[in-house]
């Protein structure tokens, strides 16, 4: 008590710069202490600097409806929901503890391969995505999604992950064997994956004998009890993700972050798979 009455003692402002070098969730903890304290934590002087450096070139690059606040708290937390830029093929958004930036690049932003096929892959628009378009796959026997960001654009010093967001047509074959290979390259560093694209699922092989969908059968099982296989894993969204690999962003780090999906080594078709894109996410400590 004795020091919450040192503290009561305290200009306002001075409380605020205080609370300004801890955390958004500390901050928002703060406010329950004293009345004084609630006041402090509100104070745009504690969310700016909450806030990532370059927000307003976000704000001013957003695809409308422009984003609307009143406070810096407001808009921190308008920001933890995405929000659409780059003419509607990324979106951008904060993490909610810590305020460091996530970013998705959605699937018109990737290089896929034969995308622009109509027989090999459609675009579609799906009300649960983000963005205006999604990639289906249709039928191919390559599968390789790409893309790539800007180092600069992430925050700095922080540890983050890459994810293929997916979904999976009601007739989706072929996506269980072989494995696919991911990877997340910045600079020198590499982090690989194995990945499985569906787990389980029904496979649907024209033409193909028996015994040869016995054999497939029996090598995916062998490949699915893989323990370092990465697998899809439900999200709030209604979406599912993959994770590709990890990266390190350290203070003014540069080049490209690429991330890449790849099964081109079994020779079969798959279908039904649908992209909406890859995102890159901090590591929750």
């Amino acid at each position: 008590m004795e020091s919450l009455d040192l503290f009561g003692k305290l200009p306002e402002g001075c409380i605020s710069h205080i609370i300004s070098f801890t955390s958004p969730r500390d901050a928002c903890r703060s406010s329950a202490v004293c009345s004084i304290f609630l006041s402090a934590s509100e104070s745009d002087s504690v969310w700016e600097r909450f806030l990532p450096p370059d927000y307003q070139d976000v704000l001013a690059g957003s695809v409308s409806p422009p984003v609307r606040f009143s406070s810096k708290k407001e808009l921190f937390f308008r920001l933890c929901d995405p929000v659409l830029i780059d003419d509607n093929k990324m979106s951008f958004s904060i993490e909610k503890r810590t305020g460091r930036k996530c970013y998705m690049l959605s699937a018109r932003k990737l290089w896929i391969t034969w995308g622009d096929t109509p027989m090999y892959w459609k675009w579609n628009s799906l009300p649960e995505s983000r963005f205006p378009e999604v990639a289906e796959l249709l039928s191919v026997c390559w599968l390789e999604i790409s893309g790539k960001i800007d180092a600069h654009l992430l925050s700095p010093k922080t540890t983050y992950k890459a994810y293929l967001v997916i979904k999976f047509g009601e007739e989706a074959y072929g996506l269980d064997f072989p494995h696919a290979e991911t990877s997340v390259k910045l600079g020198g560093h590499a982090s690989n994956n194995v990945a499985l694209l569906q787990r389980n699922e029904t496979q649907r092989f024209h033409r193909w004998t028996a015994l040869y969908q016995l054999n497939m059968w029996r090598r995916a099982q062998a490949v699915s009890n893989r323990a370092d296989a990465q697998v899809p894993q439900s999200r709030s969204d209604g979406w599912m993700e993959i994770e590709m690999g990890e990266f390190f962003i350290d203070e003014g780090e540069e080049g490209d972050i690429e991330m890449r999906l790849m099964e081109v080594k079994g020779g079969h078709w798959k279908s039904g798979l649908i992209v909406e894109g890859i995102e890159m996410r901090p590591v929750c400590e």
